[in-house]
């Protein structure tokens, strides 16, 4: 089995929604998402910005999930994985596109917001990457920040998994 990351494309913006609506943990649908003032046309300028790096994780050619990060300000945006892949290294491979990528554009430190209720898995996900809780937004979520160190990851990177 192989996981290939590629630099996503306008062209998977709905892909990305896909993926997004349906995982299990921190689950929004869609009208939640835009709601949040996540679009559609909110992504794809997102996906085209020379100031954010969005990946999709292909297992065996098909979508399994996808990793957005922002320079300004620093954080990993959205990291989400299909249920159905979970557990086959998808969301690791993301991570450490992710950070390589912040690391890249010469920040040192960045950061992540991730659910903290009961029985949610994200938060040991992050702390067994090394990222560290650094206290809760007024929402509830919990921030995460971890110092970056360079990486030679590419926007290309083929994964071989067991």
């Amino acid at each position: 089995m192989t996981l290939f990351l590629r630099a996503a494309t306008p062209a998977d913006v709905r892909t990305l929604f896909a993926i997004r609506t349906a995982v299990r943990e921190n689950h929004m649908s869609l009208d939640e998402l835009v709601a949040a003032g996540v679009t559609p046309d909110s992504v794809a300028d997102l996906v085209q910005s020379p100031d954010a790096g969005t990946w999709i994780g292909l297992w065996d050619g098909e979508p399994a999930g996808f990793a957005m990060a922002r320079q300004d300000p620093g954080d990993v945006f959205a990291l989400f994985v299909l249920p159905e892949m979970e557990e086959r290294g998808v969301g690791r491979a993301l991570l450490t596109q992710a950070e390589a990528w912040l690391a890249s554009r010469g920040l040192a430190c960045a950061w992540l917001l991730t659910g903290g209720g009961p029985g949610l898995r994200a938060a040991a996900f992050y702390e067994a990457r090394g990222w560290v809780a650094a206290g809760r937004e007024h929402d509830g979520q919990i921030r995460f920040t971890k110092r970056l160190a360079a990486s030679s990851v590419g926007e290309e990177t083929h994964f071989r998994t067991r």
